[in-house]
């Protein structure tokens, strides 16, 4: 099995934030040759337009909560979900390693996602055409759910990494 086949079904197969994000770190690691440990992740409720953000000189990427849960129930297919999530960690990793134009950000989650999932992963096309894609159509500015409190992926990113020795 070649690294792209190894790559799609490790992303098919991810059961939580935290496998989708060893694969998004591994994909850019691989690509693009850089790195950076001790990112967090948290759950928000946005307008659909908004997919994620990564506050700029912090560890934190925001994920947009509500964006996931129409994606789930609309899509109803995991992989979808997957690819969606995996697209827009991705994103943000990318502003995080200091990656900070929108237009270099989109064409570099464009050449990971082909290098390392192929053309014809829906995650591609996410980055492409944008992770809206999948929900076409709909008046997005009238789906609203109730606003929650942020919540913090628990166990996030795995490190052996020691912050203070």
């Amino acid at each position: 099995m070649d690294i792209i086949e190894q790559n799609k079904k490790r992303l098919s197969d991810a059961q939580g934030y935290n496998e989708i994000w060893e694969i998004v770190k591994d994909n850019v690691r691989a690509v693009l040759k850089q790195h950076r440990q001790g990112m967090m992740l948290f759950l928000d409720d946005f307008p659909l337009r908004l997919g994620a953000y990564h506050p700029l000189g912090t560890n934190n990427i925001v994920l947009n909560r509500a964006l996931t849960q129409v994606v789930a129930a609309i899509t109803k297919s995991q992989k979808s979900l997957n690819a969606l999530i995996y697209t827009l960690l991705l994103h943000e990793y990318l502003h995080a390693l200091g990656h900070i134009q929108e237009s270099e950000v989109r064409s570099l989650v464009y050449k990971v996602t082909k290098n390392c999932l192929g053309q014809d992963h829906a995650a591609t096309r996410f980055a492409k055409l944008g992770p809206w894609s999948l929900l076409y159509g709909l008046p997005l500015d009238n789906l609203k759910g109730p606003k929650r409190v942020m919540e913090i992926v628990k166990n996030f990113e795995a490190t052996n990494e020691k912050y203070i020795a």
